[in-house]
């Protein structure tokens, strides 16, 4: 069937089960009353046409929201004009959760993209070919994917809400009129947002919701058909899906993690673990109703309840003792019973086997400058360490020369600096929790802003200070390398780790395996877009190269946020277009924000996202893309790109306007408002504002904020054209056509332009102070534009992807009213003086962030 027939079923499909479907039970929704205003529904069409076509015209959102009222409803104060304002936030933010929520019922019936690998093409490729299968057998087997949820904080949808949409979802699927009609009504009287803002546990117990009710079956049901199909099983020294979790471990810049707060997470994950294999249990054993399990049965029911129910105050790990009670189980069902309800059991085996007494393991972070005051204050304090003095004033060499991996038994006071207490306490903590929940169970510390390798030995040291043993160091130490620079320097920093005696030692003790991560989110802050990813990309190729060269096995850990600025988009494709030179046995990425929410939303959908990364890995292996390893030619061209493209990055960030625009036209300053978060929404939250300072996920979301994307374009239609200029143009269309990593990277970029309109603040072109800035941007984003479609041969962005595309132009028609109230709510602050009113509009302001990020599914 050629692929353009296959594009229009897609599109008729989605036309047909998503967009009539939601204009059908949007026109239902919007008789509910919310807060007994019984017009809002009806007004809000009315409000939305002529947010449109006052959008259409480019005018301010001041003359757009006014006119509307004085046409509409033109005998009503401006204080009952901010309470109708509030009034169709809340029905819009309804709307996309129902638009999510019609879209992800629809998923099997919309049909895969065109490029969507599943197992199920791993089992049709190697249907009738025993070597084939053998081959992806083999791959499986050294292969590894780790997704981990991490705390930062765009993920807007509290637990109820996600309830809610669970069953929404269901309801849909099924057409249940009336079940879909009470739903809705509960949603209208659900909150959406907190009052106050969260703590790190009380973020970590929002995404473990995710753990419980997606991750839970979505790992078991990939982990059974992988064992069905390959004979791919759980070893101890091979596990191929796992899972990772940041909230409660992650304190880089986040004052209000402690130690308490890491113990609370790891035993709330341990809890609700038991509390579903609890659940699991109890199914079981309304199935094993016959004689001769004797006090087998009993005593799993005792363990699993109290560990769920009644945790002891000491837990132990108890993986091995459940383990054994299962398969006593299994053998008296295979000897006295037939096999009967096996299943049951061995689907029980497996989950304890997947997730043991953990669930997923508690990452630790803490950035590089924290962790040598730290090293420092115990140098200083410890008797026994063995280090010198003079040891701070040494250069990198001499200083790894120096560190003589003392074991000693140093306790930090509590009256001392609580990052060097925090640090210190949560070292001894890692241990208590191998021990109480199993060694995966928090076994990776992550060390931010890494520059040098004695970054990562310094705190091997800060180890063997706390209690550590050099001979039973269970922890991987995982440099983070984030700015342009840093990725320059990179695999310099891991050769000189690779050929230190201790940290080689150790690495071998841990099977010669390293894991790398990589930062796309500051890089793209620090370079642009183009150069984020030509930067990775090379430090990737550099990286491999060195750990191949003394014999390590690679996993590159990427932090990719959900936007293509903080290397978000079509992650698959990403992942499928690593060359030879790029190590890919092993996928690992962070999923975080309403990225998870979006992508892992059911257990369908997550399936269906995780088997596709399992596709890239295997296929990038087994049958890679020889046009992905790059020569020298190529290589140069993109390189050249990415310097004209991080040059007029770097002059936008220089420009006198830079950060005032971004504070005055985005909710930037009031980002801390938005109560989904327990940490700042810049590092030195006391000091005035400082680009460097600013956190990437504050930087990207106000921008999108802006509808502007600017960390997702600027510079790329500059360096296109500046290719053209110089005769190189056909050399750049066929490095699109071949090249699937450039390729990714443009069409994400793609993806990035389509969810941004400069109609929203076209009137700033006439600004006096702004109005010079504000062309720049538009400009680029217009020659991005032209340059993009004379390369791919389009009328429009995301041609490509037709399905994809109309969902992201519904989801921005939806929200575009909230753009508007933003943007007005701002305009009157800008030039607002009666303190009053200043908080009612700040209210406004943040009350619109919460469904624009939403509706972008990965727009922060």
């Amino acid at each position: 069937m050629p692929a353009s027939l296959k594009l229009s079923q897609r599109e008729a499909a989605f036309n047909n089960e998503v967009v009539a479907r939601f204009e059908l039970y949007n026109s239902l929704f919007q008789t509910l009353p919310f807060y007994q205003v019984k017009d809002t529904g009806i007004l809000l069409p009315f409000f939305s046409s002529h947010c449109e076509k006052g959008a259409a015209n480019q005018l301010a959102p001041t003359e757009i929201i006014e006119s509307f009222f004085q046409k509409h409803v033109p005998d009503i104060d401006h204080q009952e004009q901010i309470n109708r304002m509030f009034r169709f936030i809340q029905y819009i933010e309804r709307q996309v959760v129902l638009f999510d929520a019609i879209e992800d019922s629809s998923f099997s019936k919309i049909g895969r993209p065109a490029d969507a690998g599943t197992l199920q093409s791993l089992l049709q490729q190697s249907a009738g070919n025993d070597q084939s299968r053998k081959e992806i057998a083999a791959k499986l087997k050294e292969f590894s994917l780790r997704l981990v949820l991490t705390a930062h904080p765009t993920q807007f949808y509290p637990g109820t809400v996600l309830g809610i949409m669970t069953d929404l979802i269901e309801a849909l699927k099924h057409n249940d009129v009336n079940s879909i009609d009470e739903l809705l009504q509960q949603l209208g009287k659900t909150p959406f947002f907190n009052k106050t803002s969260p703590t790190p546990v009380d973020e970590a117990v929002s995404l473990v919701w995710f753990l419980e009710n997606i991750f839970y079956h979505a790992y078991a049901g990939i982990q059974s058909t992988l064992e069905d199909e390959f004979d791919i099983d759980i070893t101890d020294s091979h596990q191929l899906l796992e899972l990772g979790f940041w909230p409660g471990g992650d304190r880089d810049g986040n004052p209000n993690v402690t130690p308490d707060s890491t113990k609370t997470v790891a035993n709330t994950l341990r809890q609700i673990l038991f509390r579903c294999y609890y659940r699991d249990y109890r199914v079981l054993k309304r199935r094993i109703t016959f004689r001769g399990f004797g006090k087998t049965l009993k005593n799993l029911e005792k363990l699993l309840y109290q560990n769920a129910f009644n945790p002891p105050k000491d837990p132990t790990d108890v993986q091995g003792e459940i383990l054994d009670l299962l398969q006593t189980i299994r053998e008296i069902l295979i000897n006295d019973h037939d096999s009967l309800f096996i299943d049951i059991v061995e689907g029980l085996i497996r989950k304890v086997r997947l997730f043991g007494c953990y669930f997923a393991t508690l990452d630790i972070r803490q950035d590089s400058r924290v962790l040598r005051n730290v090293f420092k204050y115990a140098a200083q304090n410890a008797s026994g360490t063995g280090i010198s003095a003079d040891y701070q004033e040494f250069d990198e060499d001499k200083k790894l020369q120096e560190i003589k991996f003392n074991e000693v038994d140093f306790s930090c006071p509590e009256d001392e600096d609580p990052l060097v207490c925090d640090t210190l306490t949560t070292i001894r903590l890692m241990k208590k929790l191998q021990q109480s929940n199993g060694e995966k169970a928090c076994q990776r510390f992550i060390i931010s802003n890494c520059q040098q390798a004695s970054d990562i030995l310094q705190l091997m040291n800060l180890f063997l200070w706390s209690g550590w043993e050099k001979d039973s160091l269970t922890v991987d130490f995982v440099p983070l390398f984030e700015t342009v620079n840093d990725l320059k320097h990179a695999a310099g920093v891991m050769e000189k780790l690779y050929t230190h005696p201790f940290y080689k030692a150790h690495l071998k003790k841990r099977g010669n395996f390293q894991t790398i991560m990589l930062g796309f989110s500051d890089s793209t802050k620090d370079g642009g877009y183009l150069m984020a990813n030509w930067s990775i990309y090379k430090g990737k190729v550099e990286l491999t190269a060195m750990a191949r060269k003394h014999g390590i096995d690679l996993a590159f850990f990427d932090g990719r946020g959900g936007p293509p600025a903080r290397g978000g988009g079509k992650t698959h494709r990403f992942y499928s277009s690593m060359g030879e030179e790029i190590a890919n046995d092993h996928i690992q990425l962070t999923i975080q924000g309403q990225t998870v929410s979006s992508l892992y939303g059911s257990v369908e959908t997550a399936r269906f996202n995780m088997e596709q990364l399992i596709h890239a890995g295997i296929v990038s292996a087994l049958h890679p893309n020889r046009h992905d390893l790059l020569d020298d030619k190529h290589k140069k061209l993109i390189g050249d790109m990415a310097e004209a493209s991080h040059k007029l990055f770097l002059a936008l960030r220089e420009h006198p306007s830079f950060l005032e625009y971004l504070e005055k036209y985005s909710p930037l300053k009031l980002l801390s408002m938005v109560n989904i978060s327990s940490r700042p929404t810049k590092r030195n939250a006391d000091t005035p504002l400082k680009l460097e300072d600013l956190r990437a996920i504050s930087f990207v979301t106000s921008w999108s904020q802006l509808k502007q994307s600017i960390p997702g374009f600027y510079g790329v239609g500059t360096s296109l054209k500046k290719m053209k200029d110089t005769g190189h143009w056909k050399d750049v269309q066929e490095l699109y056509k071949g090249s699937g990593f450039f390729k990714t990277m443009l069409d994400n970029c793609m993806m990035s332009m389509s969810k941004s309109d400069f109609r929203i603040t076209a009137h700033l072109q006439q600004d006096e102070k702004f109005g010079e800035f504000w062309t720049m941007l538009k400009n680029e984003y217009e020659l991005t534009k032209a340059m993009l479609l004379e390369l791919t041969g389009g009328e429009k962005l995301m041609q490509e992807y037709p399905v994809e595309g109309r969902s992201i132009a519904i989801r921005e028609k939806i929200v575009l009213p909230l753009v508007i109230i933003q943007h007005y709510a701002l305009q009157l602050l800008n030039k607002n003086t009666n303190p009053e009113m200043t908080e009612i509009y700040n209210k406004l302001v943040v009350r619109t962030v919460y469904g624009i990020v939403n509706a972008g599914r990965n727009l922060a």
